[in-house]
């Protein structure tokens, strides 16, 4: 474990470099890097600095400077966020201190691998810019407190944070440095962690150190294999790769789905003026397979006598719904995307404030809810208790579950159980009463969390399921439906499905009773034409899913994983779902074609297990570095650049090019500033031209520049194209091409726009934010019927299919399918 020291050099280099942000540094220091954002975002041969990962300091909490008057004979207690700090603090009374890190105080040096391979793979690390009077008012403090107590956030990169100051602050003389943590923040966890204090857990510390070893190896040494076949500037990292990898290899099963046409025949029948639907379900005793419309037309032939269906079988039978168990990081997420339209870097934002505490009038400073960093749906006998009080009193005995819902398997896949799952500190404390303190994602988020925690201590819902049969002979109809009987849970909470996830038991469709033999009236028989669907893109919920059924990276890097993806243009986010840019599949394809073995599911599922393994002491941290680093440095080695520059680029040019000044051929080259064509007679020949870097010609507008008057051009950069001014670079006026809708409430153009936060893209008045609209699908030309407005929202639904919204009015209408389609089946 131990560390090279950094030279005097390196850190007066560092601390010039960083001047303005150390300044700035209010709370003893600047953010705290991501668990694994680093990792899976690094550069190289730059390191990245400390990045949030949901993990940030709230900028309301500002601290103190430090008074070490105040500290001599008393207790301090160092923690990572100034809102956290101030939440303790209060907690712990007068004889206690508590001072905020702000994220990690050292880190490998931003230049430079800072690991000695060829000696144990030992890590050097340099203080982080920015925190050298952290770091400095930390260790006077250490020197003259009673003692000193680590409550860095309960999990590995905390632990890692909790060893990094503990080194740093050590001195002659001094009693050991304590570490607590606390998995939520009321005055009973506080006081209690602080009761039980126990030692830094190394194993904990080693697995964060081999998975920052591990991600600055692959970022310091695959990246430059990027700069010089893609372009320079490019990162490679372990988890994101794969990632991309996986939202690739979707976008290509779309590409090649050939669409296969089929049919359904479904009745409309009517009892007592309630209407329900029969679908055909078998034909001559077999699932029907309908190609054509010919052979739903015959099959529709046989039908259309028929005035009335009879009632050949009923089956009834009782179901029971149980709720979902409270929330992990991975299902809050996942909900927060679905119900909320939370991305996951913004939900782990605002649960982070919302454990680190909130300001409850009177009250003080609150932390509302667990720890929001866990993978397990463990619950505390306690808090189930204390949940099933509240049932009571607003719903009533009967919608408690039988007895207090635990949760948590000790089966459950790549679970830690370190924490319990993601619930409120306080089920007593409900969101109606502490609204007004909070923000509007704060509020949707505690609420959802709350929710969620109570309804899992609820009694299941029933449900009356019935199942008609109308065997017609050659024809088997089968209608299916279900109402609620009892409500339990759904009293409180309902999860949201997207799409392709099936329907719930409480959407299914309401049947009239109806008995053995009985003859219903039909209203109508519809033959429907369907076509055979891809694989849907992967949206946030469902990306996060997948990482976590296939074991890839852990609950608290996800946000960064889809963050950097964004970040670096890899995909788009477009109508809430993934796409990869033309850049992403050049990375994901130069990344696996070389490292095939590296950047696949298996092996990263299985390299999270060996940090676990690390973490239970069954494996050494330097044993796994070894086995992972022979066969990756074997795969640089046998790097051919000419060959990954072809993959990368299109090279039919060089049949005819040549050489402008002796006309040899030309051939491909890797540099440090990126792939370029080179005369194969060098170095007798001089000649270069970069590669990839051609721009398409400005195109000439009508639109008028609004810095300048002058005419606009498109241009064309990383996320498509765009309007600029012709008189570039006097004039760097810019804005969105307009989509030749205009805002239905100031007549602007309506233009795209992204998101500041992970680059999402929605549709706008080009007067935004002055003008308000909003439109989250793109707009089209075309005339609502009901208003007579010319633009509408152009939507999508599986079981609707494609229809327009008018964005003015409101006014849905359906799109008729195309025939083509139809005609290319046939």
């Amino acid at each position: 474990m131990a560390a090279k020291k950094t030279s005097k050099k390196t850190r007066q280099g560092a601390k010039k470099d960083n001047r303005k942000e150390a300044a700035g540094a209010t709370s003893l220091g600047t953010r705290r890097s991501s668990n694994g954002a680093s990792a899976v975002t690094e550069p190289a041969p730059r390191a990245s600095r400390a990045r949030g990962n949901g993990r940030r300091t709230s900028r309301r909490a500002v601290e103190e400077p430090l008074d070490l008057a105040t500290i001599a004979g008393k207790s301090l207690v160092i923690v990572e966020s100034p809102a956290k700090a101030r939440t303790i603090g209060k907690y712990l009374g007068p004889s206690y201190r508590v001072r905020a890190t702000v994220g990690h105080v050292r880190d490998l040096p931003e230049k430079g691998l800072g690991i000695d391979v060829e000696h144990g793979f030992t890590p050097t690390y340099v203080t982080v810019p920015g925190k050298e009077k952290t770091l400095s008012e930390l260790k006077s403090a250490a020197k003259i407190a009673d003692r000193v107590f680590l409550a860095t956030d309960p999990d590995r990169e905390g632990e890692a944070i909790a060893w990094h100051v503990a080194e740093t602050i050590k001195h002659k003389g001094a009693g050991p440095v304590r570490r607590v943590m606390f998995h939520e923040i009321t005055r009973d966890a506080v006081q209690n962690a602080i009761r039980n204090a126990t030692s830094i857990d190394e194993r904990k510390v080693e697995a964060q150190q081999a998975r920052r070893v591990l991600d600055r190896l692959v970022g310091y040494k695959a990246s430059p294999l990027l700069w010089k076949t893609v372009k320079k500037g490019l990162s490679a990292g372990r988890v994101q790769t794969v990632a991309l990898r996986l939202i690739v290899e979707r976008e290509r099963e779309i590409r090649a789905f050939k669409p296969v046409e089929y049919w359904s025949i479904e009745a409309l029948l009517a009892k007592d003026e309630q209407r329900f639907t029969a679908k055909l379900h078998q034909l001559d005793g077999k699932k029907p397979e309908i190609a054509s419309e010919k052979a739903a037309r015959a099959i529709l032939a046989d039908l259309e006598n028929r005035k009335t269906f009879t009632v050949t079988n009923v089956r009834r039978r009782e179901r029971r719904k149980n709720s979902a168990p409270p929330f992990t990081t991975s299902t809050l997420q996942q909900e927060a995307a679905k119900k909320l339209g939370f991305g996951s870097k913004r939900t782990m934002r605002v649960a982070q404030d919302l454990y680190e505490g909130i300001e409850l009038g009177p009250e003080g400073a609150v932390g509302l809810i667990t720890y929001m960093r866990t993978d397990s749906t463990r619950v505390a006998e306690s808090s189930a208790l204390q949940a099933r009080d509240v049932l009571t009193g607003l719903f009533g005995k009967d919608h408690l579950a039988g007895a207090p819902q635990l949760y948590g398997k000790a089966q459950q896949a790549n679970a830690q159980d370190a924490h319990e799952a993601v619930r409120p500190t306080d089920p007593s404390r409900r969101p109606d009463q502490v609204r007004k303190f909070l923000t509007g994602d704060q509020f949707k988020l505690y609420e959802l969390v709350w929710k969620r925690f109570m309804a899992s201590q609820m009694a299941p819902a029933v449900f009356d399921t019935t199942t008609v049969d109308f065997d017609l002979g050659r024809c088997l109809f089968r209608s299916t439906g279900s109402v609620i009987k009892f409500d339990g849970f759904l009293a409180l909470y309902r999860e949201t499905h997207e799409e392709g996830e099936g329907r719930a038991l409480e959407d299914e469709q309401a049947l009239p009773v109806l008995e053995l033999n009985e003859n219903v009236p039909v209203r109508e028989i519809t033959p429907h034409q369907h076509f055979t669907e891809p694989p849907p893109r992967f949206s946030e919920a469902s990306l996060v899913k997948e990482l976590e059924r296939l074991g890839i990276g852990r609950p608290s890097t996800y946000a960064s994983i889809i963050s950097v993806l964004a970040d670096r243009h890899y995909v788009t986010l477009e109508q809430r779902r993934f796409t990869p840019t033309p850049l992403g599949e050049t990375v994901a394809k130069i990344m696996v074609h070389q490292f095939p073995d590296i950047f696949n599911v298996a092996f990263t599922s299985n390299m999270e297990g060996e940090l676990d393994k690390i973490e239970e002491g069954e494996m050494g941290w330097r044993r796994v570095l070894e086995e992972f680093y022979g066969p990756f440095s074997q795969s640089l080695d046998k790097a051919n650049i000419e060959d990954l520059i072809a993959r990368a680029h299109d090279l039919s040019v060089l049949e005819k090019e040549r050489c402008p000044k002796d006309g040899g051929r030309l051939v491909p080259k890797g540099g440090i500033f990126g792939p370029y064509l080179a005369c194969e007679n060098r170095p007798d020949c001089d000649y270069t031209k970069p590669l990839g870097r051609d721009r398409k010609p400005a195109v000439l507008t009508d639109e008028i520049c609004h810095e300048c008057g002058a005419r606009m051009v498109i241009r064309h950069g990383r996320s498509g194209e765009f309007l600029g001014c012709s008189r570039f670079p006097k004039c760097r006026g810019t804005r969105a091409l307009p989509t030749g809708v205009k805002c239905p409430k100031d007549g602007g153009d309506i233009i795209q726009l992204r998101s500041k936060r992970g680059g999402r893209a929605f549709y706008g008045c080009v007067n935004h934010p002055n003008c308000d609209f909003v439109a989250w699908n793109k707009p089209t030309l075309e005339q609502c019927p009901d208003c007579g407005f010319v633009g509408a929202e152009m939507k999508s639904t599986k079981a609707r299919g494609e229809y327009r919204k008018c964005l003015k009015c409101g006014n849905e209408w359906d799109v008729a399918p195309v025939a083509e389609p139809a005609a290319a089946a046939g």
